[in-house]
């Protein structure tokens, strides 16, 4: 393994795994290495795990030390579990004397005190804590055959009193839901309070009813948030809830849902595991191996065993490779090494520790196929990939030459008001990352359009999509003033259509004052990673320039391309339209090269050199306004 692994793994095994090495042995080394690494920051009773970081969340320190305890103890109860009780590192011991001292006071105090150095923040105070709510009850739940029983009565009734709170209305109208659908699950498998629970796992699966799209895809609350959450989130803990529980009629529903889920999602990994960087908590890094896990451990995936193990594998070493664990053995807030501007407020130092649910293969048997079988490949390597993924506005491409998937979105939003560079960028790959601001200089957003008011470029409003299609995503949108204020009466017409690594990207801005200055920018890479290109084909007067754009999750001395100078002519509508490319191949032709654009109006016809294939965009307008010339 590379100089930046800092524990032993087991010999790497070729033959079985010829794509990454690794086996169910390295899994459960993993596994072992990370909760011991993390056992010097326990309290003394083992009641809090506080992890070093570089600030607090906005939840408080007690918080974030019940968050490291919680979140550990599912990723030693997915190792306990898996292994049928056996525990050669002795986990549960500590986490059964944690959950005695943590429930023995529970308090209001957001600090950690000299007085109640081990006690657990009550659901009720601090609503952080029915996140880890639903940790505790999903590791109790899959280690309740060695664990619960050794409890001491007073100690579960403790147990019950703390979760229960966790069963009534959610206080976030999104996948927070499911957290009380898995302490439901719990409590009602555990003869506790079963009509509170049975009603507030009902309570769940109605309301993330209301937010099933079609093809495997929920938006996350009243919204269109469109991310990872669906794998790992929105179908994790109802599936994963139905196959506990043996609900053969709950899986029926929510099951297939998933294998429609997975064969988009299971398509956004590349060919070095990377897992697609786009949404928010994007530290929990190889949690989005969870969904694939699922799919296996359920029978509902697209994926063969060899290729649901290459994926997986391929996830966890790809962060193991890359410094995502500290010397010291811990998982630190960020992608590879610590990166600030990703994080949310409510990350903490125990936050990545969701990175247990990347574990939950280790459910599967040791004889399962999943373990056993040969790696097999990606869908990313096997075949060059255009297609839209269900009603969410993202268009998939990916090249088998370089195994480098990108997504084109037009149609996926944030869940908080303003600009976020993890969701309203107009594409997003599995080697490069989102720059970290929108702003001019060192800032520079990536592989974003802007109108510029006073030399400052304006943020991407909520995108609406109006079509989508084998090699295409269109949306619509109002900029929004750098100040935050909405540009009323502008819209962006946006559209990308690709074919092989080839990206046409076009713009028609509706309602801007002629004159005003607009800007392209590309993808934006590292040193070492893939190499992008951008062309003007219509509305850009000159060439691209490199700019600097900071910093990305992939790393420092991020550069992009520039198309700029140009301005808008007429209210009306006026077209801009680039070709981009990004790709790991060698020595690539220009982007130029791969096609031939012509224009009649708001309609471009496109022929693509390699295959002599053609496509036809046309960019809405105003009523009545034909495509002539």
């Amino acid at each position: 393994m590379p100089a930046t692994h800092p524990f032993p793994l087991p010999p790497e095994d070729r033959r079985r795994s010829p794509y990454t090495g690794f086996t169910r042995a390295h899994w459960e080394a993993a596994a072992d290495a990370l909760l011991c690494a993390a056992r010097p920051y326990f309290s003394p009773r083992h009641g809090l795990l506080t992890l070093p970081g570089p600030r607090p969340s906005c939840s408080g320190p007690r918080s974030d030390a019940l968050e490291g305890f919680a979140r550990t103890f599912l990723l030693a109860a997915l190792r306990v579990a898996g292994g049928r009780g056996h525990d050669p590192h002795g986990h549960l011991a500590r986490y059964a004397q944690g959950l005695a001292a943590g429930t023995a006071h529970p308090t209001d105090e957001r600090e950690v005190t000299s007085a109640e150095p081990e006690s657990w923040p009550r659901i009720g105070a601090v609503r952080q804590a029915r996140v880890e709510a639903a940790a505790l009850a999903l590791a109790l739940r899959l280690t309740r055959p060695w664990l619960w029983g050794t409890l001491g009565g007073d100690v579960r009734a403790r147990i019950a009193d703390w979760l229960l709170p966790a069963l009534g209305p959610s206080p976030v109208d999104n996948n927070w839901w499911l957290f009380g659908l898995t302490v439901g699950g719990f409590l009602a498998e555990a003869g506790i309070e079963t009509g509170r629970a049975r009603a507030a796992v009902d309570r769940a699966l109605a309301r993330i009813e209301h937010w099933y799209r079609g093809a495997g895809w929920y938006s996350d609350g009243d919204n269109r948030a469109f991310d990872h959450y669906n794998a790992w989130a929105l179908h994790f803990y109802p599936v994963l809830h139905a196959h506990l529980g043996a609900d053969r009629a709950l899986l029926a529903v929510h099951g297939p849902r998933l294998r429609a889920q997975l064969d988009d999602s299971t398509r956004l990994f590349g060919a070095d595991g990377a897992p697609l960087p786009f949404g928010r908590s994007l530290t929990y890094r190889w949690a989005a191996a969870a969904g694939p896990w699922l799919g296996a451990l359920t029978g509902h995936t697209p994926l063969t065993p060899g290729a649901t193990r290459r994926l997986a594998s391929g996830a966890l070493r790809h962060f193991l490779d890359r410094g995502a664990v500290t010397e010291d053995g811990l998982l630190p807030l960020g992608w590879y090494g610590p990166y600030a501007p990703m994080l949310q407020g409510y990350s903490g130092p125990g936050s990545p520790y969701w990175a247990a649910k990347g574990f939950l293969g280790l459910l599967l048997p040791a004889n399962d196929p999943v373990w056993t079988a040969t790696e097999q490949p990606l869908p990313a390597e096997t075949a060059d990939t255009a297609r839209p993924l269900g009603p969410t506005g993202l268009l998939l491409q990916s090249t088998a030459s370089d195994g480098l998937v990108r997504v084109h979105n037009h149609g996926s939003n944030g869940v908080s008001a303003g600009p976020d560079p993890y969701y309203d960028r107009f594409a997003y790959s599995t080697r490069t990352g989102p720059t970290a601001s929108a702003g001019a200089g060192p800032g520079l957003a990536d592989n974003h359009f802007a109108l510029l008011v006073d030399g400052r470029p304006t943020s991407r409003g909520p995108a609406t999509p109006y079509a989508t299609g084998p090699d295409r995503a269109c949306s619509v949108h109002t900029p929004q003033h750098p100040d935050g204020t909405v540009l009323h009466g502008v819209r962006v017409h946006s559209a990308t259509v690709v074919h092989g690594r080839a990206e046409l990207r076009a713009h028609l801005v509706t309602g801007a004052a002629p004159g005003t200055p607009v800007r392209q920018t590309g993808w934006a890479t590292t040193p070492g990673g893939p190499l992008a290109q951008l062309h003007p084909v219509y509305g850009y007067p000159g060439p691209p320039r490199p700019a600097p754009a900071g910093s990305s999750l992939i790393g420092p001395g991020a550069t992009t391309t520039v198309l700029e100078g140009a301005t808008t002519a007429d209210p009306q509508g006026t077209l801009f339209v680039a070709l981009a490319s990004l790709t790991g191949d060698p020595d690539p032709a220009p982007v130029h090269t791969l096609a031939t654009v012509r224009r009649t109006g708001r309609t471009l016809h496109l022929t693509w050199h390699d295959d002599g294939t053609t496509a036809r965009l046309t960019l809405p307008g105003p009523p009545g306004e034909g495509d002539g010339p």
